[in-house]
């Protein structure tokens, strides 16, 4: 059935709110919540033994001090992870007694120096953490706040003999959110993980990660080089067959505001109306205020940490009828959104 445009999109706290606070830490959520974000969205990994923690990957050595404790020298090694060779510390080689002695980083410190002033100051958290702090946070306005948890590399954890959809319906089951279905999202870029999880009895949303270009891992390890392309997803025939398996896609924002080859932005493409034409949510990533991270006609001088014309990009985004935004300044994304009026997906806890 197709959707209707959403009458108020979702901001979604990317990290917590990483644009101001080392990502995926206590402080990173618990500001995301008071700057107004709807949902806010964790990514995980597991430990060695078997603890879900929230890491945007599971090689540490770029948001982590682990590169500083002498006592893991011997933990830094070279992997191959979804195809791609990078050298670290990742967190299968630690149990979550070990990871809990490490503290937070900034991962962007050239380009976010007042978010790095924090180094060092926060730990590291597990997902239960995080459904403990959601859950203390209560209502704003009669509305609780929501999660989007995405998912990370699960074919290649699978191999390990740590299946991310069981641990995380582990985590929902014993926290008691496996009934939050109204406020729960579970998110990834390989779709075999997400029938895995519902398969598991857990209820919520359940959103396609869709990259710009290539193909999704587990589809690699499945069919070699007969693998779908994740734009083999995004035609109407794909988006149609999509409807029926997923709840949503969640796509890079370049497909939703494309650039031409000088980088600059125009129109938006009709990708939000197709996808809901099939009865598909949409969401992009990520809204970021700095010149780095925008479109060349919206790039103001002060160099590629300075703040560009983030609101007319994003604005422009927002007018599609987009369903949510995933923003590193929750506030930011917040004031648009109310700024650009109704067009802009009911939100959680309703």
């Amino acid at each position: 059935m197709p959707l209707p445009p959403s009458p108020r999109a979702r901001v979604i706290g990317h990290r917590g709110a990483s644009g101001y606070r080392p990502e995926h830490t206590r402080s990173s959520y618990e500001l995301a919540l008071a700057l107004g974000a709807d949902a806010i969205e964790p990514d995980i990994v597991a430990t060695r033994d078997g603890v879900l923690v929230l890491r945007h990957e599971n090689e540490i050595s770029g948001t982590t001090d682990v590169a500083a404790h002498p006592e893991f020298a011997d933990r830094r090694a070279t992997k191959v992870i979804d195809g791609s060779e990078l050298t670290g510390w990742f967190t299968e080689d630690f149990t979550w007694a070990e990871l809990r002695t490490l503290r937070a980083r900034e991962r962007l410190p050239k380009i976010r120096p007042s978010s790095a002033s924090f180094d060092g100051t926060f730990g590291l958290l597990a997902l239960p953490d995080l459904l403990r702090l959601l859950d203390e946070a209560g209502e704003v306005d009669g509305v609780r706040p929501g999660l989007v948890v995405e998912v990370k590399h699960a074919t290649y954890f699978e191999s390990l003999g740590l299946p991310l959809d069981e641990l995380l319906a582990r985590d929902l089951n014993e926290a008691g959110w496996n009934g939050a279905a109204d406020r729960l999202t579970i998110e990834a870029f390989e779709e075999s993980v997400l029938a895995k999880v519902r398969a598991r009895g857990v209820g919520g949303e359940f959103i396609y990660l869709v990259e710009a270009s290539g193909s999704p891992f587990d589809e690699i390890a499945a069919r070699g080089a007969h693998a779908r392309e994740y734009a083999d997803h995004l035609t109407d025939e794909g988006l149609a067959a999509l409807g029926g398996r997923v709840d949503g896609i969640s796509v890079d924002k370049g497909l939703i505001l494309p650039t031409d080859e000088h980088g600059r932005a125009d129109a938006p493409s009709d990708l939000v109306a197709r996808a809901h034409a099939a009865g598909l949510l949409v969401f992009c990533w990520t809204l970021r205020t700095e010149n780095r991270f925008l479109p060349v006609n919206f790039r103001y001088g002060g160099g590629p940490s300075a703040p560009g014309d983030y609101e007319s990009e994003w604005t422009r985004i927002l007018g599609t009828g987009i369903d949510g935004v995933f923003a590193d300044h929750p506030d930011l994304a917040v004031a648009v959104r109310d700024a650009a009026g109704p067009t802009v997906a009911e939100p959680y806890g309703r």
